[in-house]
């Protein structure tokens, strides 16, 4: 498997001024790290390798993606935390999305007209910008399952800011995509521009101001990032944007916590399934589409006659993210049926609106399939929210079989595209439907002060009928972060590929324009065959950034999707 490196290859990772990784013992199991950068993932891999736990190496690849992977999240953002305790056997959920201020009221994304504002209007902007959760995160992660000393778990992001890191193809890109609007971010041009332009791929990134602010909180914890002179330092650049000043206090800081939650899990044929609550859709969602594909036989259906597979997967997410548009927000504002929404019974008659020889009728922009009627649902308006294709995700396992998987986000690419002492701040906030009203009934997931904006990522751990863990992942994506997510476990769970082949199967999407199919994959080939059951079939690049970890006989296996440039490493005993 191309993308699965063992001890043996670690000489293939190129990181500046890195230490020599310690020698390979063959009898002692040192686990797995995988993420969407090498430099993460060795960062990982060092701590599991010095004795620390799946938590301390997820924490430490969180730290480095922060610096080499600035694009897609890090500690000016936020995320969602599992962890699977191999000694009790059971699994825990971090809730480290972040919230709006104080001062973020239901027309915050409202233009002078009344209207919601277009996307790209709002997002590069302060009014975009959460209170950060990452660092709340990983203080409540490391108390609970960290093994090594907090220090310990920022040496390779220091170093990576202050020796440098080599500038990949994937940031290269989109360094190329927001030149124009970078116009207005002197700070951002500053960090990630070179001889007059974007940072061309290969180049060196050095990031003195983020690696001093990454000693601070080495040596003083995550007090240092929600008190002091970060805080004053987020709030001046979120005050003084270029583009919609806002306001953003202490006192929306002073009052952040991380909140430890309840996971959502349900049955799916032998397997057990289980991820993130509210205010994360993934797991409703994810689970909401298995729940009505579990009535077909996937695996002959996908042998026999693949492009009826792929349309009950379309057809099934229509009704999913029917649901989910409906029902789904931060549950701390908003009754969220979730026990409803992953009912047996109820999806199983939501599945009966699938037809296997057609489509329900569709046109593009519209969705033909209704919101359905939970148990223990109230009514509500259904609101489309906006999510753009950025974030990352990552995965590690120790040698006792401990299992952190986290997705932690910026929102879009470069998040506000405003920095603060060297890191990039969220956009979180455009998570919000802008619209707080639709059809004179308020929307689940309107901005409120100090609620957490809903969203797609799904890090997802699998159960066997024994109750032991056997795969854990995630994706990044926006609102496809979820059929990235189901389509792998389908190809796992139901086609009986491996967690990379899975990876590797051709994304779908169900948007505006109708079914979404990847351009160079070979659902191409299909296309036809997929119209003639009467969808609206239309190639788009549908790039994902799918990582995690799989147990097989040998032990636990890290992969990484095909599409991105991130690695795997595996010590096996």
């Amino acid at each position: 498997m191309k993308n699965i490196l063992h001890l043996v290859a670690l000489c293939l990772f190129t990181t500046l001024a890195a230490p020599a990784l310690a020698e390979h013992h063959q009898s002692k199991n040192t686990g797995t790290a995988a993420s969407a950068h090498p430099d993460a993932t060795r960062a990982g891999f060092e701590m599991l390798q010095a004795g620390g736990s799946a938590t301390d190496a997820a924490m430490a690849m969180m730290l480095a993606l922060t610096v080499v992977e600035p694009q897609s999240s890090g500690i000016g953002g936020g995320g969602f935390f599992l962890h699977h305790d191999a000694k009790q056997g059971w699994m825990q959920t971090i809730d480290g999305r972040e919230m709006a201020p104080a001062a973020a009221g239901s027309t915050r994304f409202l233009g002078e007209d009344g209207k919601p504002l277009p996307f790209i209007q709002a997002m590069p902007s302060g009014k975009s910008v959460g209170v950060p959760g990452n660092m709340r995160l990983m203080e409540m992660a490391h108390k609970k399952w960290g093994k090594l000393p907090w220090e310990k778990l920022f040496e390779p992001a220091i170093r990576l800011a202050e020796n440098g890191y080599v500038v990949s193809v994937s940031q290269a890109s989109w360094l190329r995509r927001l030149q124009k609007i970078w116009v207005d971010f002197p700070e951002a041009r500053a960090l990630y521009w070179k001889d007059g332009g974007p940072a061309k791929s290969g180049s060196i990134i050095k990031n003195p101001e983020l690696g001093a602010l990454l000693r601070e909180l080495q040596a003083d914890g995550a007090d240092a990032f929600y008190t002091g002179k970060t805080v004053a330092a987020i709030s001046d650049v979120v005050a003084n944007a270029p583009r919609s000043p806002a306001t953003i206090t202490a006192d929306d800081f002073a009052n952040y916590r991380a909140i430890l939650r309840s996971p959502v899990c349900t049955s799916y044929r032998v397997y057990k399934i289980c991820g993130m609550g509210p205010p994360s859709s993934g797991a409703t969602t994810v689970l909401g589409i298995l729940g009505a594909i579990e009535r077909f036989d996937m695996g002959k259906l996908y042998a026999e006659e693949p492009e009826r597979a792929w349309h009950v997967i379309g057809e099934s997410m229509r009704l999913a993210y029917a649901d989910r548009e409906k029902y789904l927000a931060d549950r701390d504002f908003v009754a969220v049926p979730v026990d409803g929404l992953i009912d047996k019974d109820y999806l199983a008659s939501r599945s009966q609106m699938i037809a296997l020889q057609r489509a329900r009728p569709q046109m593009p922009g519209m969705e033909t399939y209704p919101a359905g009627n939970p148990p223990g649902s109230v009514a509500r308006t259904a609101a489309i929210s906006s999510e753009v294709a950025g974030t990352t995700h990552f995965t590690a396992v120790d040698a006792e079989g401990n299992i952190a998987n986290m997705t932690s986000t910026v929102e879009g690419p470069f998040g506000s595209q405003l920095i603060a002492r060297g890191m990039v701040l969220n956009n979180e906030l455009t998570d919000f439907t802008f619209a707080p009203e639709k059809d004179g009934a308020p929307v689940a997931n309107r901005v409120e002060a100090g609620k957490r904006p809903l969203s797609s990522m799904s890090p997802t751990i699998v159960y066997n009928a024994e109750g032991e863990p056997i795969l854990a992942l995630g994706s990044a994506g926006g609102k496809r972060i979820i059929m990235h997510v189901t389509k792998t476990l389908i190809g796992v769970l139901d086609y009986g590929l491996s967690l990379e082949e899975a990876m590797a199967l051709p994304n779908i999407y169900y948007g505006g324009s109708g079914l979404l199919i990847e351009k160079g994959s070979g659902l191409e080939a299909l296309q036809t065959d997929i119209s003639r059951l009467g969808h609206i079939v239309v190639t788009s690049g549908l790039p994902s950034k799918l990582a995690g970890a799989q147990k097989t006989e040998e032990g636990w296996i890290g992969a990484v999707d095909p599409r991105s440039t991130g690695q795997a490493v595996s010590e096996l005993p």
